[in-house]
């Protein structure tokens, strides 16, 4: 189990690698050109580009707890309340990128109009999407390992 949980891990790495240089190369040009686009609402850049450095917390957040699940599979503890607790932060990083996105995405959609780039508002939906469907994966899975060490509680003090 070693070798999985270890190629997991390298996975989960590689994973934060494109985020932090899109955190660093494209979200300041394309915050400024919210600036640019709407210059009657300047301001907006600032929002977009809080929000973006939030997401971007609130995924390495949820990297950082699968990596700590990913660690508790390998002392052969998973079925804990650690376990749990780190399905829960993932879920709540996970609605907070939905909401964050929610949020942005009339600036997103406005800015793939204006610059006549239609995949740009396609993204966004996409990431909006993924992070829902990560969000109930995530409580799914919160739920029914609860479901279990209550049951092998029960257990134990049956026995």
């Amino acid at each position: 189990m070693k070798r999985e949980t270890l190629f997991l891990k390298a996975v989960i790495i590689l994973m934060a690698i494109p985020i932090l240089a899109i955190c660093i190369f494209v979200v300041p040009p394309l915050s400024s050109f919210v600036a640019e686009i709407i210059p009657q609402w300047a301001f907006l850049q600032y929002f977009f580009g809080i929000a973006m450095y939030i997401s971007a917390i609130a995924y390495f957040t949820a990297l950082y707890q699968s990596l700590k699940l990913l660690g508790y599979i390998d002392k052969n503890i998973a079925f804990s309340e650690l376990s749990v607790k780190a399905l829960k932060n993932i879920k709540y990083c996970a609605i907070t990128i939905t909401v964050l996105y929610v949020m942005c995405l009339p600036i997103i959609l406005h800015m793939a109009q204006v610059d006549d780039a239609p995949g740009l508002g396609g993204i966004g939906m996409i990431i909006t999407f993924s992070s829902i469907v990560i969000a109930v994966f995530a409580a799914v899975l919160q739920k029914l390992l609860q479901n279990a060490i209550d049951i092998k509680t029960e257990n134990d003090l049956t026995v």
